[in-house]
């Protein structure tokens, strides 16, 4: 059902053109001559396709392309106010937007007929899609009315001369199936807009035949059949012409019955499963387009962002280095594959410092590896298992210097990090400065993806949230703080799963500023596995939340804090959460249009997004790896 209900709500221009526009007449050599001179109706009467002729100075006005919510009522007004029925000829995806329509036309004493699904060409699309689009309007009938109709009249068909052999075969299949194909014998060109003076001459009978008409009161401005109708009706009225249903002009019996319970059951199914189809694919397109619009306005900010940091990133790096002393501190867990290096790598530092590593009850050789290095600078802290707050809180009791650096346990810095890390520290506002986090594995596919997230989604933004002085988190991995501005906020918290992002948020809201230091790299080890990736991410994002939810309060704070918080949870809100939770839009569109649209369309589309993406990260990956 959802496969053939996305299929129907392809809009016009799906795959092929012609399917929704009408073609040249070809050859007529296939069709009877007595159906090119018949009758407007055409049906299945013992064994052979007969025609059906209206009675004489009887007119049927009949309506394609309906039910549309402004013009269908107006026309039904005109109806009323002189006494008259008509026949409409209904889409079957407009009969599922607008089923009370249906109703209103079957309460006025008009009939219903069906005219397509999707106006897809009949003559073009093979039997299974005309008993598809069909049987589907069909049901959508049943679903909204509870009956069933015989009547059929295929898109871009005309009067019964201007058949030609495609036009003949879906004639003969839809009466081979109980149809009766409804023509017309004039046509009002109102699709045209003519005028209505024209459309009243279009529809005028030369003599006393009845005449089928057609007629619109969808896919347009129909302001013109509206006028119209209301010149013609009385006109043919006062001039002795009565008027009829088709199914009445053309002395056919029983058009309309009820439909069997299990139609209606199943066409109320279908008019809730089509509805949602193609409310699915209203808010793919929307979600899509919108987040189209997200992603360029982020590409475009980051851009100028970039741009600009690395002007003042070579301006900030003129100044002389600071000099001030550096605690670092290593909260360990389970690290024994790669503590060694990490702490080598710290103490290989250019900067003086002090190195705490605090074991938070490893289970492996973490503690042994880091004792037996028995390095003058590294202190070993043995704790029971508490969590990473703890540790990194436990390492800030240690701290005999005044600027701490955090660092995870898996983590290389290069020697020239903690000096580069530091350096913004010379001025007192600064709090906390993060450092430049890069992924060190990148041999396997996992490890790729991760080097480009990383390169476009986190490094990118902290450059915009440096220049909007909003940075939002500092990442466990590489950050310098202010041991002061840490005894301010209360330490590091445990009320989130994301940690960092609390303490950054906590800083700022307390007046202190966090800058963005792009030279201060450090190579960690990103998940391998997807196993350990969705772990990790899934502790990001929802620590994330966590932490914006526990700070949306400084939104309303004044002062530097609150300015901090406003700027900072918007670009979050927009960026990091609405952004990821409509970009998978992009991706179900492609499919949907693979499948069901114009390909090479769909395709661009998809490929816009992607070379957005590539944009960004070869601007922002700059001359580092």
């Amino acid at each position: 059902m959802l496969f053939v209900g996305l299929a129907v709500q392809a809009p016009p221009g799906s795959g092929t053109a012609d399917l929704y526009s009408a073609v040249p007449s070809g050859n007529t050599n296939a069709v009877p001559a007595e159906i090119l001179k018949g009758g407007p109706g055409l049906g299945w009467e013992n064994g052979v396709v007969r025609n059906y002729q209206p009675s004489p100075r009887t007119i049927a006005l009949t309506f394609d392309d309906g039910p549309d919510p402004e013009w269908t009522p107006k026309v039904l007004a005109v109806l009323s106010k002189y006494g008259v029925k008509g026949t409409f000829f209904v889409l079957g995806d407009q009969a599922l937007r607008n089923p009370g329509l249906l109703r209103q036309i079957r309460d006025q004493g008009s009939e219903l007929g069906v005219h397509s699904f999707t106006h897809a060409n009949l003559d073009l699309v093979g039997p299974w899609r005309t008993q598809l689009e069909l049987r589907l309007s069909q049901l959508v009938l049943a679903g909204a009315t509870g009956e069933s109709t015989a009547l059929v009249r295929p898109p871009f068909s005309s009067s019964s001369k201007a058949l030609d052999n495609s036009g003949w075969a879906t004639v003969r299949s839809v009466a081979a199936d109980g149809y009766v194909a409804v023509l017309a014998s004039r046509d009002s060109r109102d699709w045209t807009s003519p005028g209505a003076d024209r459309i009243v001459a279009n529809l005028t009978p030369a003599g006393s035949a009845g005449e089928v008409m057609l007629l619109h009161d969808s896919g347009g401005d129909r302001s013109q059949t509206v006028a119209a109708l209301d010149t013609l009706i009385p006109t043919l009225q006062q001039s002795g012409y009565r008027f009829a249903t088709a199914s009445e002009a053309l002395d056919l019996s029983k058009a309309t019955t009820q439909a069997p319970m299990t139609s209606r059951v199943l066409g109320t199914i279908v008019l809730w499963g089509l509805w949602a189809c193609s409310s699915l694919v209203a808010v793919v397109t929307v979600a899509m387009v919108a987040a189209g619009i997200i992603a360029l306005g982020r590409a475009l900010l980051l851009l100028i962002s970039a741009r600009r940091h690395r002007r003042l990133s070579a301006t900030a790096s003129a100044l002389p280095p600071l000099v001030d002393p550096v605690t670092v501190i290593v909260p360990a867990y389970n690290e024994e594959a790669g503590i060694a290096a990490a702490v080598r790598s710290i103490v290989a530092s250019t900067h003086q410092l002090q190195v705490v590593v605090v074991d938070d009850g490893s289970t492996d050789r973490t503690s042994e590896i880091v004792a037996a290095m028995n390095l003058p600078q590294v202190t070993l802290i043995r704790q029971e298992n508490a969590g990473k707050p703890a540790a990194l809180n436990t390492g800030l009791a240690m701290a005999a210097h005044d600027l701490v650096v955090m660092v995870d346990g898996d983590t290389i810095f290069e020697p020239d990090t903690i000096s580069n890390l530091v350096r913004p520290f010379a001025d007192p506002a600064v709090g906390a400065v993060s450092g430049n986090a890069k992924v060190a594995n990148r041999g396997g596919l996992i490890g790729r993806w991760q080097h480009i997230e990383y390169v476009i989604g986190f490094n990118m933004d902290r450059r915009w949230y440096d220049l909007a002085k909003c940075m939002p988190t500092v990442p466990g991995a590489v950050g310098a703080f202010r041991a002061q501005a840490l005894r301010d906020v209360g330490g590091v918290s445990d009320d989130t799963l994301a940690e960092d992002t609390d303490l950054t948020m906590s800083l700022g809201r307390a007046g202190w500023r966090v800058v963005y230091r792009e030279d201060a790299r450090a190579w960690t080890e990103a998940p391998a596995s997807l196993k350990a990736l969705w772990r990790q991410r899934y502790r990001w994002c929802y620590g994330t939340m966590q932490a914006m939810w526990k700070h949306k309060a400084g939104v309303l704070k004044r002062g530097r804090g609150g300015s901090y918080t406003r700027r900072g949870l918007g670009y979050m809100l927009v960026f990091q959460v609405l952004l990821p939770l409509l970009a998978p839009a992009v991706d179900v569109f492609a499919i949907y249009g693979l499948l069901f649209r114009d390909p090479a369309t769909t395709i661009a589309i998809w490929i816009s997004f992607q070379c957005l993406d590539l944009l960004i990260g070869t601007r922002s990956s700059g001359r580092h790896p």
